[in-house]
């Protein structure tokens, strides 16, 4: 089938490459005239603009938005809005807020206009493994278009997880979990370099990863950090947070469900940003008063 893809990015433009590959017809666009042309050359067709790609698509059509979530989703549903026509489909595929997914279904059932939700995770393996694909809408909608998602998807990777918004909440929960398994092997893992032990790392990563009960696709990615870049030395020790952890904390609140190790890894990440942290000092200035225990005197700079 043939269907139009907005954001040519990291994913966007591997997702095009993996459903030409699949037989599909895809109308590639983004502003970088570039990326579209790199598109083109492994057999998408180009736009020029969004008009452009919307006039290369045949009813009922199909848009998947790839761009950042938050204001560029936003601005790209609202130029999409007086193209699109009764009975077309607008999927997002970045990482919004199941919320926000909700919202925009109601503001575009008066113009007839279809939206679906696919929270999408693999990161830039998934042209070679497949993407996972969670995924909110009617179940009508999601039957017509699931010859995209199967092509996108590994065997048995993609699911109609239910309304509009269930698809990215799931991902929103799924990254939430990715939050914790990170900062647990994070944690394990400095726990190792600091012992009296010369233990090879990368190898340790690897061998958990035959058989024991903590393997995992994130532990075959430390594995191959740890190959890379064995002390990590290149990398400054700063965590970003794209929103999906910060959303899952705010909604194990509001349905009274407690998620102690996603909110304390959240925590973690936004240590991780503090060059001289307040909390630490004082910290230290507790103990010492309350103990007598020593403590390093911080520099002039500091």
């Amino acid at each position: 089938m043939r269907i139009g893809i907005i954001g040519l990015g990291r994913m966007g433009g591997n997702m095009v490459e993996r459903l030409i590959r699949g037989g599909h017809e895809v109308v590639a666009y983004t502003r970088d005239q570039a990326k579209v042309k790199a598109a083109v050359e492994k057999g998408a067709i180009g736009a020029t603009s969004v008009e452009d790609l919307v006039g290369k698509l045949e009813a009922p059509r199909a848009v998947w938005v790839m761009v950042p979530a938050g204001k560029a989703t936003e601005d790209m549903i609202a130029q999409l809005r007086p193209l699109l026509a009764p009975g077309d489909i607008l999927i997002d595929g970045g990482n919004t807020r199941f919320t926000d997914d909700v919202r925009r279904a109601q503001e575009l059932k008066p113009s007839g206009i279809h939206y679906m939700d696919a929270g999408t995770s693999g990161g830039v393996w998934g042209l070679k493994v497949g993407y996972c694909l969670m995924v909110g809408g009617s179940a009508e909608d999601f039957a017509l278009l699931e010859p995209i998602f199967k092509t996108l998807a590994p065997p048995d990777g993609y699911l109609h997880c239910g309304p509009v918004g269930a698809g990215h909440f799931v991902k929103m929960v799924h990254n939430g979990i990715e939050y914790g398994m990170m900062q647990a092997y994070a944690e394990g893992f400095e726990l190792m370099e600091a012992s009296e032990y010369d233990l090879d790392l990368g190898k340790i990563a690897n061998l958990w990863n035959q058989g024991s009960v903590v393997r995992s696709w994130l532990l075959e990615l430390t594995a191959l950090a740890l190959e890379a870049d064995p002390g990590l030395t290149s990398l400054a020790p700063y965590v970003d947070d794209s929103g999906e952890g910060r959303w899952t904390v705010e909604e194990s609140i509001r349905l009274s469900v407690p998620a102690p190790v996603i909110a304390l890894s959240l925590q973690m990440r936004f240590r991780s940003r503090q060059d001289k942290s307040f909390s630490s000092r004082m910290l230290a200035a507790m103990r010492q008063q309350f103990g007598g225990h020593a403590v390093k005197k911080a520099g002039p700079a500091s």
